[in-house]
């Protein structure tokens, strides 16, 4: 804690009471002057030194920086009085732990943290927008939505387009089961095939090992392993036709739906506001509601235009969809037709002209087997 020094009251009564008289030759001190000094230097050498004393700013425990060397308030006191302060005064002040320098008023417009601030500042409130238009949009589709549902609100409906769209999803689904069922024929063909693979490997061993039954063994192991091979074959066409339908559904039917799903989600966005430009229409028309009004005719203008793309977009799927459908179901139908028909009447030849009819490339028998050097 810093030592307070009081003066005495000998001191401050000759202080207070004194007069300085000027002689005529202008030298001011007098007998007074010389004695009030001498007490003041008394006190000078019997006190710490002042030049070593710290004022503390703060309080008590206050931080190093809140120090101030007495010596820089005389160089203060001396500056205010007209004399500039001496060069070593003002080399201690900058030097002190606690000094700081007096910032430059002309800031850089190019600080990093500033161009920083700045940016994420910009990305904030352009999310701020995106995230109001968003709430707003959705409330009107929302309102609009529950309207129609309750029969409150009209709704913009292309007959023509909508008996199209419903026919679409209703084919989609008879063609889902179609898949469905052809992957389980395929399955079980497959099973079969094995199993006229390993009925006739074994009737061909016991062909072998019993002389006796030799020649009705090695019958039923050449029929068992023709079936085979002819199953492969056919399994090639299903295979060829399940592929193909997959296409179909989950590809082009399905890109189709998806842009029918974008042309309701626009329909739904046109007709709500239009629902309401119409209801800004019927109100006040003051200059406020005039503001209203031409922002709403902006935003509906610009979903009639997004609508009415949309709705383009779906006619000309839809119209190649029903195209593409029938021509791959006319190839597919008929193949699947006619190797059917080859399998199960025997007929080997017409079975594989079915499949070269339609370019068909079937895996050479066994090529999936490993080689004697793989096998090692």
């Amino acid at each position: 804690m810093p030592t307070i020094f009081i003066m005495t009251d000998s001191i401050l009564s000759k202080a207070a009471t004194m007069e300085i008289p000027i002689n005529s030759n202008g030298d001011s001190r007098t007998a007074e002057d010389d004695s009030l000094e001498q007490d003041l230097q008394q006190v000078m050498v019997s006190g710490p030194n002042l030049n070593e004393t710290n004022i503390v700013s703060g309080g008590y425990g206050g931080a190093a920086e809140g120090i101030i060397p007495t010596s820089s308030i005389k160089d203060i006191r001396s500056k205010s009085r007209g004399i500039a302060p001496s060069h070593s005064a003002t080399s201690r002040i900058a030097n002190q732990p606690g000094h700081y320098p007096a910032p430059s008023m002309h800031h850089s417009n190019s600080n990093p943290s500033m161009m920083s601030e700045e940016a994420t500042r910009g990305v904030a409130v352009e999310k701020f927008d995106t995230m109001k238009k968003w709430s707003i949009n959705t409330y009107k589709c929302t309102k609009q939505m529950f309207s129609e549902r309750f029969g409150r609100g009209t709704k913009t409906v292309d007959l023509e387009l909508e008996a199209q769209i419903d026919v679409l999803r209703e084919t989609k689904i008879k063609y889902e089961r179609i898949l469905r069922l052809a992957h389980e024929l395929t399955n079980h063909f497959y099973n079969m095939v094995q199993t006229q693979q390993a009925l006739g490997d074994t009737f061909a061993d016991l062909s072998q090992k019993s002389p006796e039954l030799q020649d009705e063994f090695g019958y039923n192991a050449e029929t068992q392993r023709l079936l085979c091979k002819n199953g492969e074959t056919l399994l090639g066409a299903i295979n060829f036709f399940v592929s193909s339908i997959n296409t179909l559904v989950n590809k082009t039917m399905e890109d189709t739906l998806m842009t029918i799903k974008m042309y309701e989600n626009a329909r739904l966005e046109f007709d709500a506001y239009r629902t309401d430009l119409e209801e800004l229409s019927v109100g006040p028309q003051d200059a406020a509601a005039m503001v209203r009004i031409e922002i709403a005719q902006q935003q509906y203008q610009i979903q009639k235009d997004k609508y009415e793309r949309l709705h383009s977009d779906v006619s000309i799927k839809l119209k190649f969809l029903e195209e593409n459908k029938v021509k791959v179901m006319h190839k597919q139908l008929l193949l699947f037709h006619n190797a059917i028909s080859a399998y199960f009447a025997g007929n080997q030849q017409q079975l594989e002209q079915a499949l070269r009819q339609f370019n068909v490339k079937l895996k050479p028998s066994g090529s999936d087997k490993p080689s004697w050097l793989e096998e090692q």
